[in-house]
């Protein structure tokens, strides 16, 4: 399966392509928005802040590219970084940035108090089982690095939640539009089976 990994600077993306391979996809770096033809995936990775991430999508071109790919239903998937530009701003580094508005809702910082960035393994809390989560240990433990979490205006978009300082979205998905608040490169065994069931329920035609 044809997956197009979003390359507009935000690192990891070694880690990023020899997940999605591993778990049966064939990943291709992309720059421009021609190079999203064609792909039964696009994943927007990301590390780093959100405005300059922005700024780069922008200079590249890919910020409607990557609306139109939403409106189409080409599946769209969402890695960290990449989850939170999906909604519509963000207020990192004290400013307010507009996202892409693929999804509604807001980019937070995670609530004082609390260490952050949120480095390490924690748990998911499954809200709406199904395909995509199907398999997965009880409990559930994945990588987070992030110190802003999303604040979505529906809360039926979050599959699963985690919880530092406040509880907050780690997965999400509106149809054909996917979201992981950490990163399932870095997740070990579990982070490949979430990227194995959902390449395996677009292989099938399946909504995972």
């Amino acid at each position: 399966m044809e997956v197009a990994v979003v390359d507009y600077g935000a690192g990891n993306l070694r880690s990023v392509t020899r997940a999605l391979a591993a778990a049966g996809g064939a990943p291709r770096l992309v720059r421009a928005p021609e190079g999203l033809a064609g792909a039964r995936l696009v994943v927007v990775p990301g590390v780093g802040a959100f405005a300059p991430a922005m700024r780069r999508l922008h200079a590249a071109g890919l910020v409607d590219a990557l609306r139109a790919v939403a409106r189409s239903g080409t599946p769209l998937l969402g890695l960290c970084l990449g989850m939170q530009l999906l909604f519509d701003e963000s207020d990192e580094g004290g400013q307010v940035t507009e996202g892409l508005g693929i999804l509604r809702g807001v980019v937070r910082r995670l609530p004082p108090g609390v260490k952050v960035p949120h480095m390490g393994w924690n748990t998911l809390e499954i809200d709406r089982p199904g395909p995509l989560v199907a398999g997965l240990p009880d409990p559930a433990y994945v990588y987070f690095v992030h110190s802003y979490v999303v604040r979505p205006a529906d809360r039926a978009v979050v599959v699963a939640w985690s919880t530092h300082g406040e509880r907050f979205p780690a997965i999400v998905r509106a149809g054909s539009i996917f979201g992981f608040q950490f990163h399932p490169e870095k997740s070990s065994r579990l982070g490949a089976r979430l990227l194995g069931n959902l390449l395996a329920g677009l292989r099938a035609r399946v909504a995972p």
